[in-house]
C-alpha cells in the first residue's frame, strides 16, 4: 500500500503526544499519507507490577511473561494505554481505531520460547486487509503489541518487531521507531544516516547495544522487507538516524 508511515511509540507514551507530534502527522495526512501507529507500554507494566508486588523479569530485552504477567500486560495495554492515546488523537481531531489481537485476529502470532519465555511471542502475519480498509477510510489504527496464537493463545510481543511486521506487511515508505534518544551515537556523534551492512559491525565493537539492538534488529528486517526507510529519534519532526540498505561510510 502507497504512502504509509508506521510509528512505533515507546517509552512514556504520553511523552511523545505534543503538539509538535500532531502536527506533523496532520501535515503528512494534508500530503496524502496514511499513519498507522503501534504502542509499547514497557514503563506502564512495570510500574503496575510493581504496584501488584510481582517480580519483573527481563531478558534479553524481553520481558518474561509468566500467565499472571500477561493478564496485568493485557490490563495496561488495552485499558490503559490505548484508550490514554486514542483519546489524546481524538482530542486533536483525528478519527482513530484502537486495535488488539481480539480484533479480527489482527496480529497472528507463535511462542518464541515457551520454556524460558513463557507467553512472548513472535508475529506470523499481520491482518493487512483491515488495516487497509480503515486507512482507506481515513482512520488512524492504533494497534497494541499483543497477538494470538492459531488455537487462541494471547501472546506478549516487542512492540518494535511488531511494528517492523506492519510495517513490512503494508510496504511502508517509512518506519518511525520512536525512542528517548535522538538516534544512533558512534564517537560521541549522533549519525544522520547508517547502512543496514554497517550494523553488525558495530554491534560487534559493541558500538550499539542495550535497548539499541532490539531496534537496530528490527529496522533491518524491515528494510529486508521491503520498507524503504528507518527512523530511529526522539521526536516525530526530526529525522533522527536514517537506517537504508545504501552503502555509506560511518
Amino acid at each position: 500500500m502507497k504512502k504509509v508511515i508506521v510509528i512505533k511509540m515507546g517509552g512514556v507514551a504520553s511523552d511523545n503526544l505534543t503538539e509538535a507530534f500532531f502536527k506533523q502527522i496532520s501535515h503528512w495526512q494534508k500530503e496524502g499519507k496514511k499513519v498507522v501507529i503501534v504502542h509499547g507500554g514497557g514503563h506502564y507494566i512495570s510500574e503496575m507490577m510493581q504496584r501488584l508486588n510481582v517480580p519483573v523479569v527481563i531478558q534479553d530485552g524481553l520481558r518474561v511473561t509468566t500467565a499472571e504477567t500477561l493478564k496485568i500486560t493485557q490490563m495496561v495495554l488495552i485499558g490503559q494505554v490505548q484508550p490514554m492515546i486514542t483519546a489524546h488523537f481524538q482530542q486533536e481531531g483525528f478519527s482513530v481505531v484502537g486495535l488488539n489481537a481480539s480484533c479480527g485476529q489482527i496480529i497472528t502470532g507463535s511462542f518464541l520460547d515457551k520454556n524460558t519465555l513463557g507467553a512472548v511471542g513472535e508475529v506470523n502475519q499481520v491482518d493487512t486487509e483491515l488495516l487497509e480498509h480503515l486507512l482507506k477510510t481515513k482512520h488512524i489504527p492504533i494497534i497494541a503489541p499483543l497477538g494470538l496464537t492459531k488455537t487462541g493463545e494471547w501472546l506478549n510481543i516487542n512492540a518494535d518487531h511488531v511494528a517492523c511486521k506492519v510495517a513490512e506487511e503494508l510496504k511502508a515508505e517509512k518506519l518511525y521507531l520512536l525512542t528517548d534518544v535522538p538516534g544512533v551515537k558512534k564517537e560521541n556523534q549522533w549519525l544522520k544516516e547508517l547502512s543496514t551492512s554497517e550494523i553488525p559491525k558495530l554491534k560487534k565493537e559493541k558500538i550499539i547495544k542495550g535497548g539499541m539492538l532490539p531496534k537496530l534488529e528490527s529496522a533491518v528486517a524491515a528494510i529486508k522487507g521491503g520498507v524503504k526507510e528507518v527512523h530511529i529519534t526522539n521526536q516525530l519532526q526530526h529525522a533522527g538516524t536514517i537506517i537504508n540498505a545504501k552503502e555509506v561510510f560511518v
